[in-house]
């Protein structure tokens, strides 16, 4: 059962002084290491990061982007972001507030990122969610959150029913598809975190060899409710071409 973008504002507002030092599991530092790695923002593109959180994804995009645009429902969060970047000395990352279905940005954006935010939306509000995403024209959405590769195992912490909502993978693929967005890299964090990234479709039609064009490592999307062929923590971007925390999403 999810709750509404008020009750998720004020229940971050409490942890937003202590945020930073809780998030420590291996597997959610991965999922944002993963996200900064495969946004590949260029020198002249925008970034909006929806669920900013602290800033800690937006922070570490602003050096290679013309702007990112922080947005959460969380003011607490928020004012911490703001001091996070002052004291960087980083002046192109505004932080505001904002949410999936509402990002508050009125600009294009060139890329779209988010981590562990939009499994606070029921799978209706994350389609529209992607919908809202797309009528900003990016050309790429990454996506690190909590989310299905099997049947999940209720002894996992990962997710919390009372507060969360999260989505299977293939659900999350197919509103993707359905929001004009061609699922090009999938990685499998751990049974129940994974990042997906998603490009234009008619970006992703690309040939083999532009595509392949400084890789590392990419994963293969095939059984997306089940197994990926990714493992688990690769090392590595997982799209190959072209060149986020937590939060608190609705």
């Amino acid at each position: 059962m999810t709750r509404s973008p008020e009750d998720h504002g004020a229940r971050f507002d409490e942890k937003a002084a202590s945020y930073d030092d809780d998030q420590e599991s291996p597997e959610y530092r991965r999922a944002m290491e993963l996200v900064i790695a495969s946004a590949a923002p260029g020198p002249e593109e925008t970034v909006l990061d929806v669920g900013t959180g602290t800033g800690a994804i937006a922070l570490a995009l602003a050096g290679r982007a013309k702007q990112v645009l922080g947005r959460d429902v969380s003011k607490g969060m928020l004012d911490r972001a703001r001091e996070k970047a002052a004291a960087e000395g980083i002046e192109n990352a505004e932080f505001r507030e904002g949410r999936f279905r509402e990002p508050n940005v009125t600009e294009p954006v060139d890329v779209v990122v988010s981590n562990f935010a939009m499994h606070h939306l029921a799978d209706e509000e994350k389609r529209e969610a992607m919908s809202v995403i797309a009528g900003s024209g990016p050309r790429r959405f990454v996506l690190g959150d909590v989310m299905f590769f099997g049947e999940p195992d209720p002894e996992e912490p990962f997710f919390s029913p009372e507060v969360d909502d999260p989505a299977t993978v293939g659900t999350l693929a197919d509103a993707l598809t359905d929001a004009g967005f061609s699922l090009t890299g999938v990685e499998r964090v751990h049974d129940q975190v994974g990042v997906l990234v998603a490009d234009r479709a008619e970006r992703a039609e690309r040939s083999d060899t532009e595509s392949e064009a400084g890789t590392d490592a990419v994963a293969d999307p095939a059984g997306i409710d089940g197994e990926t062929t990714a493992g688990t923590a690769s090392e590595g971007p997982i799209v190959p071409d072209e060149g986020g925390t937590a939060s608190h999403e609705e």
